[in-house]
């Protein structure tokens, strides 16, 4: 059996999770533990992620939960160019999985409940107009830091765009449109046309 098990279904930030899993080419095993049926809140997979949310992985001895960190440890575990090889560039690939985390996260999460994942009467319109206005920061931001490179950290797909990606891979599935922010347009695109973001996204529509 994998050493590597990952807890979460597809339709979930646990898609992060499995498509570095896919980048790297590892053996895992895809334990789909989800929330509507309380399997988040059950005893035996609280002790692996006390929050009661998901994704979680055991990796040998390891349990560790936050699907960007979780990223971020297997990347660095097992390499193949997806983990920045300076200090420099190490720090710069957490800058953006906090950044995503901390500026993008939060409205792209609101905009698509308000949008496409609540049913059409629980949808808050308001809530969906403050979303899209209060994310054009951050995607002129992101807009800006692919305008003279094709990835966040150079000519290389790193960690560092498969935690940015990986916040916006419902957002481009349901067609979130980019139309005002070009250049990361292309980024997304580019990541979102990696062979193992298209495995992910199997998994996702799948679930």
């Amino acid at each position: 059996m994998p050493d590597l098990k990952i807890y979460g279904i597809a339709k979930s930030r646990a898609v992060r999770n499995l498509w570095m899993a896919e980048e790297l080419g590892l053996a895992y095993d895809h334990v789909k533990v989800g929330w509507a049926d309380g399997g988040s809140k059950k005893p035996e997979y609280l002790k692996i992620n006390p929050n009661g949310t998901v994704p979680a992985i055991e990796d040998g001895g390891l349990r560790l939960f936050e699907s960007l960190a979780i990223n971020l440890y297997l990347a660095k575990k097992h390499g193949r160019g997806l983990y920045p090889a300076t200090l420099e560039d190490e720090a710069r690939a957490w800058q953006w999985t906090l950044w995503g985390a901390t500026e993008l996260e939060k409205p792209m999460v609101t905009y698509g409940l308000n949008t496409w994942m609540l049913p059409a009467e629980k949808r808050d319109a308001k809530a969906a107009a403050d979303a899209l206005k209060a994310l054009e920061r951050p995607l002129g931001v992101l807009n800006g830091a692919v305008a003279a490179t094709p990835y966040l950290l150079g000519a290389a797909f790193t960690v560092a765009d498969l935690n940015v990606a990986g916040i916006c891979f419902a957002a481009w599935m349901n067609k979130f449109d980019l139309g005002r922010w070009p250049n990361a347009r292309g980024w997304l695109d580019r990541c979102m046309a990696r062979p193992a973001a298209a495995k992910a996204r199997v998994l996702r529509e799948a679930a």
